[in-house]
């Protein structure tokens, strides 16, 4: 393996650059696409991604990634050329989802642990082959007054550990995905809530992480923003940039080759302006971007409408987001460049 490891995470955070999610599974693209009333075949989802993937305007110009589903790594365009070709063509780093869905905890009414260990070492191997360098798992912690339980916090950041390490050793930098729900039930907790659980989850999974001998300048993480539950806003901007940044550096070492966060329920212009904020403040230890799925491709998916004839618009609406999405990678978005 030729790559260092330190060397792709440097890639994935690239100044200015960020990283679309596109490892919708397939019963949650079908979601996406009855809500355009697109049939979900693979045709489809293949025809939608290499749109999405052919925007020269975002993909060299703001995308260091692709998270892929497994689906889709194997997926060739209409042209015959593989879909992670083109996305390494444009000068950014193909990955891949790796973990198998959020079960139920035994035991833990409400709560969940994320499984797709078994195996994973193998399936790792032939990722990379297909052309995968880095890789994500995605745990899910639910919040209200009672939970999370220490034993779930517990249970989800030892898989994630786990998960990240068996990454390294195949040459494949892990992304470590620990996500605080937003918009999970019932949805009420303040944005102080939100802060304490959110750096109770982090000290446990850098705690694990450091067990493990998970080489911390060669992960990615992606967290939650510190934010109040969907059902209870009232945070402004600055409030959720200033109590996240402050979580941040209370818990994720500085060794941490970046912070690329998921949007979790947001809207596509809430998300970008409170990365902006983030990055605006400056005296940051490790670079911040994004991860963003929905909030990058909600606007590009209705432009599209199942469409060939709306290639060109569905193309247009994700460049422009990933733009949005990359000056706010730098602090530099205004709800005027949002508008022209």
């Amino acid at each position: 393996m030729s790559e260092r490891l330190e060397d792709i995470a440097a890639k994935m955070m690239a100044p200015g650059k960020g990283i679309l999610a596109a490892d919708e599974s397939t019963g949650t693209i079908k979601k996406r696409f009855d809500s355009i009333g697109v049939e979900n075949s693979e045709d489809n989802r293949r025809a939608y991604r290499e749109m999405l993937f052919r925007t020269d305007a975002a993909m060299r110009d703001h995308i260091s990634g692709v998270i892929l589903f497994e689906e889709t790594l194997y997926q060739k365009a209409a042209d015959g050329t593989h879909l992670a070709e083109l996305i390494s063509a444009a000068g950014a780093v193909p990955g891949i989802k790796v973990d198998k869905g959020a079960k139920a905890l035994a035991g833990y009414h409400g709560e969940t642990v994320t499984e797709g260990l078994d195996g994973l070492r193998e399936r790792l191997d032939a990722y990379y082959d297909a052309g995968a360098r880095f890789a994500k798992w995605r745990a899910v912690i639910a919040i209200s007054d009672a939970l999370p339980t220490r034993y779930a916090i517990h249970a989800n950041a030892h898989a994630l550990a786990r998960y990240a390490v068996l990454c390294q050793e195949q040459g494949i930098v892990p992304i470590v995905e620990p996500e605080i729900l937003m918009d999970g039930e019932p949805g009420d907790h303040s944005i102080d809530r939100c802060a304490q659980v959110t750096e109770a989850v982090l000290t446990e999974v850098f705690g694990e992480l450091h067990e493990a001998r998970c080489l911390l300048e060669g992960m990615v993480l992606k967290p939650n923003m510190v934010i109040d539950g969907q059902n209870a806003r009232k945070a402004s901007v600055e409030e959720v940039a200033e109590k996240t940044v402050t979580a941040l550096k209370r818990t994720v070492p500085g060794a941490v080759a970046g912070i690329a966060f998921l949007s979790g329920g947001q809207s596509d212009e809430e998300a970008t302006a409170h990365l902006s904020a983030m990055n605006a403040m400056g005296d940051l230890p490790w670079p911040l971007t994004f991860s963003y799925g929905r909030a990058l491709q909600a606007a590009a998916l209705s432009a599209w409408g199942g469409k060939a004839e709306n290639v060109a618009a569905g193309q247009k609406a994700f460049a422009h987001r990933a733009k949005m999405n990359s000056l706010a990678a730098s602090g530099r978005w205004s709800r005027e460049q949002e508008a022209a």
